[in-house]
């Protein structure tokens, strides 16, 4: 959320070769390229966060030498023939399972979000293409038939209206309605929740539990703790479905325009 807050970003970042760094302090590293769009509209700041060696971070994506070793040479194929590869960055796979047990979590809104991202992936087997626009991701979007302009993204304005490959809607809205019912299912059971960490502990790996004994919960020191990064206040999952079922309305057998005004959202838009 800003510098120093000892959090590690999630969301969608593209990696190129600048980005790779085999003489890195920390073993290797390869640098996240954050902020990226979506952290600039929602004025998220730091620099140099990174996926790296050394078992050892107050921010980046820290791994054991042996393990950064072997995402850096996959990192490193991948970009042997293409510019670039994306970097989804999740706080755990995002399975209704994981999304009930996280239920009461402030970030359940933003984590939904880049669900429809995830999605998309999981059910084509191909990166989403990634655009910002009135400070929340949009995914696959393409210009409306026989429109005389390109689609034009800014991450502080409006959403342009945009279509989505009808195909990847269909799988992508298919995954999303099932997921629904097993998390409904999942509430319904009452299935036990996970323990809310501060701002100062967003979740540790077991690894580095050992480290940190004193770890408090957000519930114990909410009251005191005005400093807490808290997330803009942007509705970014509507109270009555997910921005998929907006986006892709109730009907796929063609192509979907999306209007942001029409979709309900606000006018205007380490």
């Amino acid at each position: 959320m800003y510098e120093g807050d000892r959090q590690a970003p999630e969301g969608f970042y593209t990696i190129t070769p600048e980005l790779m760094n085999p003489n890195s302090n920390y073993h290797l590293s390869i640098n996240l390229g954050f902020p990226n769009a979506f952290d600039k509209a929602n004025k998220r700041n730091g620099s140099f966060l990174m996926i790296h060696g050394d078992c050892w971070s107050s921010g980046c994506y820290a791994m054991t030498d042996e393990q950064i070793s072997e995402i850096y040479s996959l990192a490193r194929d991948s970009l042997s023939g293409r510019p670039s590869f994306q970097v989804q960055a999740y706080p755990f796979r995002l399975t209704p399972e994981n999304l009930a047990r996280h239920r009461n979590s402030p970030n359940l809104a933003f984590w939904k979000m880049l669900k429809v991202g995830n999605d998309h992936f999981e059910t084509t087997g191909r990166e989403p293409k990634v655009d910002v626009c009135n400070r929340r991701y949009v995914f696959d979007a393409q210009p409306p038939p026989n429109s005389p302009h390109p689609l034009v993204f800014n991450g502080n304005e409006k959403c342009p209206p945009f279509v989505v490959n009808p195909e990847i809607a269909r799988r992508a809205l298919e995954k999303q309605r099932a997921d629904e019912r097993a998390y409904a299912q999942l509430v319904e059971d009452n299935v036990p929740t996970a323990p809310i960490y501060s701002g100062l502990d967003g979740g540790m790996n077991k690894a580095f539990l050992a480290k940190f004994p004193g770890r408090v919960t957000l519930a114990k020191v909410m009251p005191y703790a005005s400093y807490l990064p808290q997330l803009p206040p942007i509705p970014w999952i509507e109270q009555d479905g997910s921005l998929t079922s907006r986006w892709f309305g109730a009907s796929l057998s063609g192509l979907v325009v999306c209007d942001a005004a029409r979709a309900g959202f606000p006018t205007g838009g380490c």
